[in-house]
């Protein structure tokens, strides 16, 4: 096994349309103000930017992230990643009911010099970080979404 791959899935549902979700998620450059481990995002040419992320650990991790798809009528955002995380993640939304499924999907391999060094004690730690850094995220998701920050994308259906 290869220690320093991790493979990501979660599945958040959501009192909100489709549409709102997928616009929040398109604009990565407003993570850092509902995504608290989120701690910046910066332009780096079109398509593409720059991010630092720290959730409990108290280490950053730094990548350099390139849009591979922005499907708003099949509600896919995908990025390709590189820098202390290699690899990609994807955004999938879907109409449920009256609101959303949202299917989070990641794939990377850690880059970072220590973290690798520390990949078989520290993995469960790593884990558990990610973890929590996911429902930080969950949280900060829904207050945006429930202040009204999603502004529909033209294509993606409202449900």
């Amino acid at each position: 096994m290869a220690w320093h791959r991790y493979r990501f899935r979660g599945q958040w549902r959501l009192a909100a349309p489709p549409g709102a979700v997928y616009a929040v998620l398109a604009r990565p450059g407003e993570y850092p103000a509902w995504w608290p481990q989120v701690r910046e995002v910066a332009p780096a040419g079109a398509g593409a930017g720059r991010a630092r992320f720290r959730s409990v650990l108290p280490y950053d991790l730094r990548v350099t992230a390139r849009e591979t798809r922005r499907e708003p009528g099949a509600g896919v955002l995908e990025i390709a990643m590189t820098g202390d995380l290699e690899g990609w993640a994807r955004w999938t939304v879907r109409p449920e009911g009256s609101g959303t499924r949202l299917l989070f999907e990641q794939r990377v391999e850690v880059r970072r010099p220590l973290v690798r060094l520390l990949a078989v004690p520290g993995r469960p730690f790593f884990r558990l970080n990610h973890r929590l850094m996911m429902a930080a995220g969950l949280r900060g998701l829904r207050r945006r979404l429930a202040a009204g920050g999603g502004r529909p994308e033209s294509g993606l259906d409202e449900a």
